[in-house]
């Protein structure tokens, strides 16, 4: 098995796709009176807020005023989120099971410090439980780039090769191959065939439904286990 997981954040810790279409859609209803779908947001999912939030308006010709609107599209989802959110199943315990095998944990979102703060806690995990913690604002390139997950792997002390990507998105399993990573693609924003299709190793609904063949040989890493 892996001797580091690297987990993103929105469709893997947490079910929030819908909370944070929900709450852009919202702000752009009330400040731009423009009716937007969730599937108009589908292209930029695993991206981070600033693109998610672009994207669409790129579409619609709407002008954001930034940071503004994605301060107002985070107060929108804190509200939603501290009422709804809910953990992907079986996540929590597995987190719980990998340190106790001495795994070392990385969350790598593209998402802010403060929606990643507020995900954590909605679902009650602590953010202490990641041995590194990567947010968008640490990184340039945004995935499909591999940028944040590299990044995740030097804070663990960890080779590429000896990290597992938990990803839902298509970008982030890009950005996992990208990384030289081994990549599980959990379907919960994205079907198994497209994950698969992009590189991904093996894919699962939840962390109830995890493959027989979930595992790999690697090295050890750097750090002490």
């Amino acid at each position: 098995m892996g001797k580091a997981f690297i987990f993103d954040m929105d469709g893997v810790l947490c079910d929030s796709e819908a909370v944070i279409a929900e709450a852009a859609s919202r702000m752009f209803k009330e400040r731009y009176e423009v009716d937007v779908t969730t599937k108009d947001f589908e292209p930029f999912i695993g991206t981070g807020e600033d693109r998610y939030l672009g994207g669409v308006a790129e579409k619609f010709e709407i002008s954001l005023t930034m940071p503004d609107d994605k301060e107002e599209t985070y107060r929108i989802y804190a509200e939603i989120a501290r009422e709804r959110l809910q953990p992907i199943p079986g996540i929590v315990e597995f987190l719980r099971s990998s340190v106790t095998k001495g795994i070392r944990l990385a969350v790598a979102t593209s998402a802010d410090q403060f929606k990643m703060e507020v995900n954590l806690a909605a679902i009650g995990v602590k953010e202490e439980l990641f041995a590194a913690r990567v947010t968008g604002s640490q990184i340039q390139h945004k995935k499909p780039a591999p940028d944040i997950f590299l990044k995740a792997a030097e804070l663990l002390g960890c080779m590429p090769a000896e990290c597992i990507v938990f990803e839902d998105a298509v970008n982030g399993v890009q950005a996992a191959k990208a990384a030289g990573m081994h990549c599980m693609g959990i379907t919960s924003s994205f079907s198994a065939e497209l994950l698969s299709s992009n590189g991904a190793d093996w894919t699962a609904s939840d962390f109830n439904s995890l493959p027989a063949d979930f595992s790999f040989s690697c090295g050890v890493c750097r750090r002490s286990l």
